[in-house]
């Protein structure tokens, strides 16, 4: 195959160390992994220019993108680099050559075809620490010294640790030391129901703290188990200890967390209490209380830069969401098909849900399954009385795979309900009825077209302090999202895949661990039916649009009952950029869901789909013949004289051969949209 080169050419500032460059779908760029992707270099007569030249197949059309980051030596001798992808384009359809010997001069990085399009990268081989003070139990803060008692503080976090530099050290080398420093960040958001305000710098002597308010500090680092971050805390009113001539005027104490604490306590996410230590004494004046997270790297899987999802959508009216398939066990009347089973997902799947909604843990062996409760009940048939069983609650993340296709199901509520009279009917049930199928049979069993809301289940604590199914502790949160995530990322071909989640956390990961899909932060809201959760970033729809903004994810999904008491909470959110599901039993009734479609609601969660509707084809199927239609009218009518009205009927003479080639390769609009 014969070859060219091809210089290409795009504008755009970096920061000391950073590079722009270039990955695309063929080999010379790369086969879209950041890994492997082509580093540009600044031309010398113009500093915000950067080239590259490369040899491709001549004619062939090759796709590619550009992104902005670090390319730093491999851990293991003869490894790949490790590249941190800090920004990069994210257009639906990449930039697109059919190269000859020539140059291509792209304009500036992230505009294409009028568009600007760029998103921040995700955890490629980098670690996020967010450290968290917030008044969601109780006040951060703490002062038992009494001069500091009536005092109002501000709060620097400062990161530190990194090694002192080598004194001969060649100039022109960045030495481990300084490559560190330049790749670690520092940076504090704050979130209220009043708005948020997202990444940025810290003032000289911090920010004070407000008990509607959470405060969070997200440091990226390449090396995780050794920084020192010291909180430095400043008096607000300085009327009173004031010392003349002070480089720090105002400071009153330090506390200090070391990150290898998160390894060796074998925790991703927790709480720290620390001493804060006097400035000139070695006595406390108090103790702060620290929430933190560790997000980690997918372990195992490389995320591709072929397409991204996560912030795309294509506007449509209110799309039917199949409430765990074809219904809640207990609401859905139109048949009897249990819930989350692959019967369930197919029937809603024939009765023209655009999506299927269904909640996603793990097994005791890790296996990815598909089922509501945290718990179930397993039954055990007492001695010489064959009508009456005894039911005993059990953890699901405490039964395997194997034995989880072994359990006659019974919904834990039964034990409070006295209701046995499932258990005792029928003992054998069809394959595809039978509850805990695993996330992988799901993806084999469903038709492509069919989209998945995948609510990723996770514990929840109550503002009383007790657990979601009495569980205070759970999976390690980066364990559970590597073993998930991976599984959807490796079989989500095509699909139409949104997750959600009512943990903010897993929210966060799921944004800062893959580069692909996007997720929906479930809320709901103030609620007669719930109890109050624990977290503040929960507890109104207010706040978690705030929380949304913030952690730049695609919208939220909120409780019908407080969006029929407030419908401009609909319009408020999509005006900031947010996407709006809503969810909840309020909207098994047509007159709610017709008010919410009225407000531009984007996709309604419910039971009834089957008795609404006739089987009949989804949207997303509608779409794609109406699609392959106009590409066949235009293929017919430049082929054949008597085609010339689109979607008129063809003439009876033999098929246009053009049309006919052409027609299977016809797109379905984009294709991985979350749309």
């Amino acid at each position: 195959m014969e070859t060219c080169h091809v210089t290409l050419a795009v504008r755009g500032e970096t920061s000391p160390g950073e590079v722009i460059a270039v990955v695309g779908d063929c080999e010379a760029l790369g086969s879209w992994c950041h890994q492997r992707a082509v580093i540009l270099r600044p031309d010398s007569n113009e500093g915000n220019t950067w080239t590259t030249t490369i040899t491709v197949q001549k004619g062939v059309v090759s796709h590619y993108r550009y992104f902005k980051g670090f390319f730093l030596e491999s851990k293991s001798a003869r490894g790949p680099s490790q590249v941190i992808v800090n920004l990069w384009e994210t257009h639906q359809q990449p930039r697109t050559m059919s190269p000859t010997d020539q140059i291509i001069d792209d304009g500036n990085f992230g505009n294409y075809n009028g568009l600007n399009c760029v998103d921040s990268g995700w955890l490629t081989c980098q670690t996020e620490i967010r450290l968290r003070l917030h008044h969601s139990k109780v006040a951060p803060v703490s002062i038992t010294k009494k001069k500091f008692k009536k005092s109002r503080f501000r709060i620097k976090l400062v990161l530190e640790g990194f090694e002192e530099e080598d004194e001969d050290e060649e100039e022109d080398v960045l030495s481990p030391t300084t490559w560190l420093k330049m790749t670690s960040t520092l940076e504090i958001s704050m979130i209220s129901a009043n708005g948020y305000k997202s990444r940025h710098s810290q003032p000289e002597c911090g920010n004070t703290l407000e008990p509607s308010q959470w405060t969070e500090y997200s440091i990226h680092t390449m090396d995780p188990d050794n920084l020192e971050l010291n909180f430095e805390f400043f008096e607000e009113d300085l009327s009173n200890h004031v010392v003349q001539g002070d480089a720090h005027p105002g400071h009153v104490g330090t506390a200090c967390l070391l990150s290898s604490s998160f390894r060796e306590s074998g925790k991703d996410h927790g709480v720290a209490t620390l001493p804060i230590m006097g400035r000139n004494s070695r006595q406390t004046i108090g103790k702060v209380r620290v929430d933190y997270l560790v997000i980690r790297p997918i372990q195992g899987l490389q995320c591709d830069m072929s397409s991204s999802f996560c912030k795309y959508w294509k506007k449509r009216g209110a799309l039917n969401v199949g409430h765990r398939g074809a219904g809640s066990t207990r609401a859905a009347k139109h048949q009897r098909v249990r819930e989350n089973t692959i019967a369930s997902f197919k029937s809603a799947a024939q009765h023209g849900a655009a999506y299927v909604e269904f909640d996603v843990h793990l097994s005791k062996d890790a296996v990815p399954i598909v089922y509501h409760d945290l718990t179930c009940c397993i039954s055990t048939k007492k001695k010489n009385d064959k009508t009456s069983l005894e039911l005993i609650e059990v953890p699901v993340k405490d039964l395997t795979f194997d034995q989880l296709q072994l359990l006659k199901l019974v919904h834990a509520t039964a034990i409070k309900e006295d209701i046995d009279k499932d258990l005792l009917d029928d003992e054998e049930e069809v394959d595809e009825h039978q509850p805990f199928p695993s996330l992988s049979q799901i993806f084999q069993a469903i038709p492509e077209h069919v989209g998945f809301n995948i609510e990723l289940k996770w514990i929840c604590q109550m503002k009383d302090g007790a657990w979601d199914g009495n569980l205070s502790s759970y999976f390690n949160m980066n364990t559970f999202l590597d073993i998930v995530l991976s599984c959807v990322l490796q079989k989500g071909g095509k699909r139409r895949i949104v997750f959600s989640c009512f943990d903010p956390d897993i929210c966060t990961m799921v944004r800062q661990k893959q580069n692909k899909y996007p997720i929906l932060f479930l809320t709901q809201g103030i609620s007669e039916k719930y109890p109050e959760l624990m977290d503040i970033r929960c507890q109104t729809t207010q706040i978690a649009m705030s929380f949304a903004q913030s952690e730049n994810i695609l919208g939220i999904s909120a409780h019908t009952e407080e969006l029929l008491k407030n419908l401009s909470f609909i319009g408020d959110a999509q005006s900031k950029g947010l996407v709006v599901f809503s969810w909840g039993d309020d909207n098994n009734d047509h007159e709610n869901r017709r008010k919410l479609r009225e407000q531009g609601i984007d996709g309604l969660i419910y039971d009834s789909i089957c008795e609404e509707q006739g089987e009949q084809p989804n949207l997303f199927q509608l779409e794609e013949q109406h699609s392959l239609q106009e590409v066949i009218t235009e293929e017919m009518s430049s082929t054949c004289s008597c085609y010339s009205i689109p979607y008129s009927i063809p003439c009876s003479m033999g098929p246009c051969i053009a049309s006919k080639d052409r027609a299977g390769s016809a797109e379905s609009d984009s294709g991985l949209s979350s749309s």
